[in-house]
């Protein structure tokens, strides 16, 4: 494939990004390859050099190229959690309805992981999240359950058995989406029930019930997000 054949759409910059896309799935670039240099590149896609330097600068924010130092441009793995960094990115700026927004994708995506993961989760999995849920249910110390309650949602979605989901969730579920959300949620006095639902979660993991599991991941979540709407609607 010729790459300058390309259609030419958007700015130069995006044109540039278009076709280094273009040359990694169509094998041309494969991950853990050292890209051309710079100067060969643009004269190659028939762009500037500076569109170049840029094309390659959102590439790698992206997590489809790493600048090595002193070494060059090289395509990356290509894995989920690189390529879908930049969710953490989004979950972490959002504002008001866009934070409900966010908690409607998590519940349908934490819903599915945790039916996936009652399917597939095997018996070091199921310590891990029993780890977790013991953990937070042995503190009330507010950091101490959030940290818990990340990491026990984080190995359900592991134990799901799909690395493209868990990293989408693991970006929607940023640390800081966490403390902005879940603190406020759990210091209404909803940390007993929040408790409660995670039991149920886990009662479904251990009972191998994906249906049941499905259900109680999407209840656990559209309760915050019912919460968040309140909040949002009395303009806190």
């Amino acid at each position: 494939m010729d790459v300058r054949t390309a259609p030419q759409k958007g700015t130069v910059t995006q044109r540039a990004i278009d076709q280094i896309k273009a040359m990694i799935a169509d094998g041309l670039l494969g991950p853990g390859q050292r890209l051309p240099t710079e100067r060969d590149l643009a004269v190659q896609l028939g762009v500037s050099r500076s569109s170049m330097r840029e094309a390659v600068r959102a590439l790698t924010f992206m997590g489809v190229l790493e600048a090595r130092h002193g070494s060059g441009v090289y395509v990356t793995q290509l894995a989920a959690g690189d390529l879908l960094e930049s969710f953490g990115v989004v979950a972490d700026l959002s504002r008001g309805p866009q934070m409900v927004e966010l908690l409607e994708v998590r519940k349908v995506l934490e819903s599915t992981a945790a039916a996936l993961a009652a399917a597939r989760i095997d018996a070091d999995q199921l310590a891990e999240v029993t780890r977790h849920l013991r953990a937070m249910d042995t503190t009330d110390d507010t950091e101490e359950i959030l940290a818990h309650d990340v990491a026990f949602h984080r190995a359900i979605n592991e134990a799901a058995g799909n690395d493209t989901m868990a990293a989408v969730l693991e970006g929607l579920s940023s640390r800081t989406f966490h403390t902005r959300v879940w603190r406020g949620y759990q210091e209404e006095g909803a940390i007993e029930r929040t408790r409660r639902e995670h039991a149920r979660i886990h009662r479904a993991l251990v009972a191998r019930d994906p249906e049941a599991a499905r259900v109680a991941a999407a209840v656990h979540v559209g309760e915050v997000e019912q919460w968040l709407r309140e909040r949002l609607a009395e303009g806190v």
